[in-house]
């Protein structure tokens, strides 16, 4: 797919749009003033592939150890801040890799103008983030509703504020819950502008339907070839948030590190406990850094033939199962013993 072409902006060591690879973020839930459980769900979210982190930043004390936490976090950090301008000055002067603010609701434009002034000094972006819930009275009263259309005119507007003061660092995201707004807002503002877009729905959920809704809205853009950096949002532990964004990627071929883990439904040719050993593979394969494909299959129909293309593979038989490398047989396994065979195999490609 041809990617929307867009500009690059600088976060910490990473870049974001233009011809930079897709980055996957996340927020940590933790408060930000207790800097030792910040940092612990950094590092764990860091180890799950997380390329950016967001910490929320309530009152003075969260924007003082702020300090802390950037000099120790293995990724950069984005400071989320809403409507208090001295609480973002603060971030930066903590060393925050970017900002997460509304320009319009942060006062007047003296205010942003010293904060777009900080921006510029310290070269870090802004991302503005406009979502369904917090659309301006005006732009509710003139469409009667959170529509796509409002959406995008709201974070027009707040572009337009930085742009006045000639500020071009900046990342937008438009974010609904309502997965078909979410798709036409991008779509919409993909084709009015070209600064990087941040691509998530939002209050997607708990894990299940989180997972389903987040991987149909941002799935269906990056298919189109918009989008610059993502965040699966749900209502569970973050770091599933990067293992569920990493594998959008890497089924679109976004993303080539690590490994690809396919498997088959089991249907009534299957002769081993296929589930069971599908999970705990998948479990066992979750931080191999390899760039490798597996395969587990219920039987040699599905098997070496189906799944010629993987690295490496298992398929069922009665009691039993075959270990696979590019289609070809290399031994027999009984079954209680194939996961430990697949993965000594794999530790020796």
């Amino acid at each position: 797919m041809e990617r929307r072409k867009s500009r690059k902006v600088k976060v910490g060591n990473i870049y974001v749009g233009g011809n930079a690879p897709i980055t996957v973020q996340s927020m940590t839930n933790t408060p930000t003033k207790d800097v030792e459980a910040t940092l612990k769900q950094i590092q764990q979210l860091f180890d799950a592939g997380c390329d950016i982190v967001r910490c929320a930043v309530l009152d003075m004390e969260d924007a003082e150890k702020l300090g802390e936490i950037t000099k120790k976090s293995p990724i950069p950090v984005v400071a989320d801040i809403h409507f208090d301008y001295k609480l973002a000055l603060k971030a930066i002067e903590n060393g925050v890799s970017a900002l997460r603010i509304n320009p319009g609701n942060i006062g007047s434009v003296d205010r942003i103008k010293i904060l777009k002034e900080a921006c510029v000094e310290k070269q870090i972006p802004i991302r503005i983030g406009v979502n369904s819930g917090s659309l301006e009275k005006d732009i509710l009263e003139k469409y009667g509703m959170p529509t796509a259309e409002g959406l995008v005119e709201s974070a027009l507007r707040h572009v337009k504020i930085l742009e006045d003061l000639d500020f071009y660092d900046i990342v937008i995201s438009i974010k609904s819950s309502n997965v078909q707004m979410m798709i036409d807002c991008y779509r919409m503002i993909a084709e009015k502008c070209d600064y990087p877009l941040h691509l998530g729905v939002t209050e997607a959920g708990t894990i299940q339907r989180g997972t389903i809704k987040s991987s149909i809205g941002i799935g269906t853009l990056l298919a189109e070839g918009i989008g610059d950096t993502i965040r699966v949002s749900l209502t569970t532990d973050p770091v599933q948030e990067i293992k569920v964004g990493t594998e959008i990627l890497r089924t679109l071929g976004l993303k080539k590190k690590g490994v690809e883990f396919v498997s088959c439904p089991t249907c009534g040719r299957t002769q081993i406990n296929l589930i069971k050993i599908a999970e705990e593979v998948e479990k066992r394969l979750e931080n191999h850094k390899k760039d490798i494909k597996v395969a587990v299959m219920g039987c040699v129909v599905n098997g070496p033939g189906e799944a010629r293309e993987a690295d490496i593979g298992i398929a069922g038989g009665i009691g039993e199962g075959i270990i696979f490398k590019k289609g070809q047989i290399i031994k027999k396994v009984k079954e209680e013993e194939l996961v430990d065979a697949l993965m000594k195999e794999i530790e020796n490609l």
